[in-house]
């Protein structure tokens, strides 16, 4: 009987140590050196894999996926990355040599492009860094993206909102007015310092192997974290974060931040989320502090995340701005307000515009570059504009298009001759050879009435209060 068992034991060990070897060969002859590193320095890649979802990637590098991946791709535009190549000359590229990075990509030999690091100046102050990818890995962290997305999006969090499908800004802000109206009127303004640059390989990559068993994917999507940046001091090896600016961060962003909505869920806390923005509202100023503490401690130590503790703070909702809103109590009840801080940036943005535009044709400069800029302005902000707010800008404006006009006139007699051309009479006229600055000429009667709306409306230019109030008489 012993000698038996020790013939089994000894055939059992045989059998093991061979299909070791195969399985090392075999990973071998993918790709050695991200085998062997890949699988004792990530412990994400020791997961079995599902043979019911290890054919994701097959399924991102399927012809229809792909092309869908690519329409997107081109929709966005962008910039080309580290390789030179625009969108152009990547679709000729592409075209030649799919079919073989389609095998490098089922083989685990295909190597990510570094991001090239894009440094873009942020409106509150500082610059935020941003990563642009190749257009052609764009194209395949969007094929990613949509293989992925439904398998999460389901499981996410109902106060997550951020690069969501079907979800927005305003459905966010919304749900933050919806907890002060039943009486949390304090907000945990918590802000992460520096996400997208902050975040833990180890941690995102244990998250995503909760759902993905495919291990060719995971390296893949591993490769890209740790692809590289290319700056202005050369590259630099990527040792933690998702460079912001390619189609794959937001989704990984938001299963990271995962775990922090289903902790506060399990809490009992109302919040929203949109990306790295979080509000928490509670009723009190205590629990709100007691509440920061206990997330803070959360953040850092379970997510290996860094909370900026001089911009988190707990206040009252109207003295904070969350995703370019702020709220008002009015008459008992809360509204949703457009702050201060977010007019002046959009007249700022506007004061470029037409500094640009001083050599321009007055008409086509207000069609191609003005009225996109108001449209789309309005499209974000009509959630908490107020028609006293547009009626103002919408003077504001015209008053501005008054100056510029009043600058490409430029000369005493051009002056004199325009305006008795649009009907002044000539005494009138004469305040042509005015010594005044431009500003101040724009606002004077002489202009406004020569200048009217009616003049600016013949020129297409496009009223924000007439766009939210259409039916509204002046």
């Amino acid at each position: 009987m012993r000698k038996d068992a020790l013939i089994v034991r000894t055939t059992r060990t045989a059998e093991d140590r061979a299909r070791k070897r195969d399985a090392q060969a075999e990973g071998a002859g993918q790709n050695p050196a991200e085998y062997v590193t890949g699988a004792e320095g990530s412990p994400w890649v020791k997961e079995s894999s599902d043979p019911q979802v290890d054919d994701l990637l097959k399924r991102v590098v399927e012809s229809e996926n792909m092309k869908c991946a690519w329409k997107q791709v081109k929709r966005n535009k962008g910039v080309c990355g580290v390789d030179g190549r625009s969108i152009k000359e990547t679709e000729r590229f592409i075209r030649e040599h799919w079919p073989d990075i389609r095998k490098r990509l089922l083989e685990g030999t295909y190597t990510p492009y570094p991001v090239l690091r894009v440094e873009i100046p942020k409106p509150g102050g500082g610059t935020r860094k941003l990563g642009i990818p190749t257009v052609v890995d764009r194209l395949i962290q969007q094929a990613i993206s949509q293989i992925l997305t439904p398998m999460f999006d389901s499981g996410f969090s109902e106060s997550s909102y951020g690069f969501r499908p079907g979800r927005r800004a305003h459905d966010a802000v919304r749900q933050a007015l919806a907890h002060q109206q039943g009486g949390k009127q304090w907000v945990v303004d918590l802000d992460l310092k520096q996400f997208f640059d902050e975040v833990d390989h180890d941690v995102l990559m244990s998250r995503l192997g909760r759902r993905v068993k495919d291990k060719r994917l995971k390296r893949l999507i591993n490769g890209y974290l740790k692809a590289g940046v290319l700056c202005a001091e050369g590259l630099r090896p990527s040792e933690k974060g998702t460079p912001q600016g390619g189609p794959l961060s937001p989704l990984l962003s938001n299963i990271l931040l995962d775990d922090l909505d289903k902790e506060l869920e399990r809490r009992g806390h109302s919040f929203c989320r949109y990306a790295d923005d979080c509000a928490i509202y509670v009723r009190t100023q205590r629990s709100g502090l007691r509440v920061m503490d206990s997330v803070t401690r959360y953040v850092e130590e379970v997510l290996k995340l860094k909370v900026n503790r001089e911009k988190s703070t707990v206040a009252r909702p109207w003295k904070r701005i969350f995703l370019g809103f702020t709220f008002r109590k009015m008459w008992g009840t809360m509204r949703i307000s457009v702050p201060e801080r977010s007019l002046q940036r959009f007249r700022n943005h506007v004061k470029e515009l037409l500094h640009r535009g001083r050599g321009q044709n007055v008409g086509r400069f207000i069609k191609e570059i003005l009225n996109p800029t108001l449209r789309g302005w309005l499209q974000y902000f009509s959630l908490g504009a107020s028609k006293r707010t547009l009626a103002s800008l919408d003077f504001w404006i015209r008053r501005c298009l008054r100056c510029l006009i009043w600058r490409q006139w430029k000369r005493p007699a051009t002056r004199v001759r325009r305006l008795i051309g649009l009907g002044c009479s000539q005494d009138r006229a004469m305040f042509g050879c005015t010594r005044r600055g431009p500003w101040w000429c724009s606002g004077t009667p002489f202009l406004t009435q020569a200048l009217t709306p009616q003049y600016f409306q013949q020129r297409s230019l496009f009223s924000l209060r007439e766009g939210m109030y259409p039916c509204d008489e002046h």
